[in-house]
């Protein structure tokens, strides 16, 4: 059997695959320098006669799955696959493998090492020491950029997945106290934190982090309504989808200075066009272009989480596995079809 990999994928990883399913083709995006196309993948597929796929960025549609018909798993390293037509590789009985919280680590540390950058002041000091401005005693600096410490404070998470989770974990060492709203957690999972309404989350934090997924309930959820609850001081940060926040409310928040600022690494265009300069050029906003989960071990997470799924499926045959996203429709598939034979 032959997978083919263009998600990047460390040696070690690639030898386990070839260990598993006999044959690896490695063509990585980033040797390629961007995502396949859709002719480009199908290509690939049938070129190599690949049998499974393991992708990140590349648009695995229908025509993906008409056109590569030999396809028996796809893998997605990425937190949600996406980039795949769940439909389509349901309705051909082909499992759809995918990697949750393999970047909730890098995450983590980027919005505690975040809030510590803005609390401190540290790149307007740096910016303006490289600018030569110091040139009065050390008082000068001492008083110019005098900031906050995080410990002590009330942090508060709306959506408490595993990237939350993990932030909260992080913060314990700051003595913060964590507030959390998400009606799919139970209060009953998380006894040391603290659960709240979403206006509560707002009102009470002194930072609210939100951690959303893209989906019809939380487009534009966090407005106004929100924003007019938070501390003056309060600091909004996000780190998942920008079209989960109303851009004009979050805008007029900031500059009316209703809140004491901003961690922004999502945007409502990537890259960002005319309107998200509006934000990103605030002076009470501390943009990231989208470098959350960009580091290299997250890479290394990916390949473990998925060789142990794709492991277990082969040896156990087995549909039953936490991060085969359409377990569920294929186990029902399966059902089906051993009643029917009966």
């Amino acid at each position: 059997m032959t997978v083919l990999v263009t998600a990047p994928y460390n040696k070690q990883g690639r030898d386990e695959l070839e260990e598993m399913f006999g044959k690896v083709v490695y063509c990585s995006w980033k040797d390629h320098g961007q995502a396949f196309r859709e002719d480009e993948l199908i290509a690939l597929l049938n070129e190599t006669g690949a049998s499974g796929l393991i992708a990140e960025l590349d648009q695995v549609t229908e025509n993906v799955f008409t056109e590569a018909a030999g396809l028996e798993f796809v893998g997605v390293c990425r937190g949600m696959p996406s980039n795949v037509n769940i439909e389509a590789a349901t309705k051909r009985g082909i499992p759809v493998f995918y990697t949750p919280a393999r970047n909730a680590q890098a995450v983590a540390e980027m919005v505690v090492g975040s809030l510590i950058t803005f609390y401190r002041h540290i790149i307007e000091a740096s910016k303006w020491l490289r600018e030569k401005n110091w040139k009065d005693d050390y008082l000068q600096a001492y008083l110019k950029f005098k900031g906050h410490e995080i410990t002590g404070k009330t942090v508060g998470f709306v959506g408490f997945g595993a990237v939350g989770r993990r932030i909260a974990t992080l913060l314990s060492a700051f003595e913060c106290r964590i507030f959390y709203y998400d009606p799919y957690v139970d209060e009953q999972e998380f006894p040391q934190y603290e659960q709240k309404t979403l206006k509560e989350v707002f009102a009470e934090s002194d930072v609210v982090s939100v951690h959303l997924p893209r989906t019809e309930e939380t487009i534009d959820l966090i407005s106004k309504e929100y924003f007019s609850l938070m501390k003056k001081e309060a600091i909004f940060v996000n780190t998942s989808r920008a079209v989960v926040v109303n851009r004009e409310d979050l805008i007029s928040a900031l500059k009316q200075e209703k809140i004491g600022g901003a961690i922004l690494d999502v945007f409502y265009h990537e890259p960002p066009e005319e309107p998200d300069y509006e934000i990103i050029h605030l002076s009470n906003v501390l943009p990231v272009p989208h470098l959350a989960g960009a580091t290299y071990e997250v890479e290394d997470h990916h390949v473990k989480i998925m060789n142990g799924a794709l492991r277990r499926w082969l040896e156990e045959k087995t549909l039953d596995i936490p991060v085969l996203f359409n377990r569920n429709e294929l186990q029902r598939e399966k059902k089906g079809a051993v009643s029917n034979e009966r």
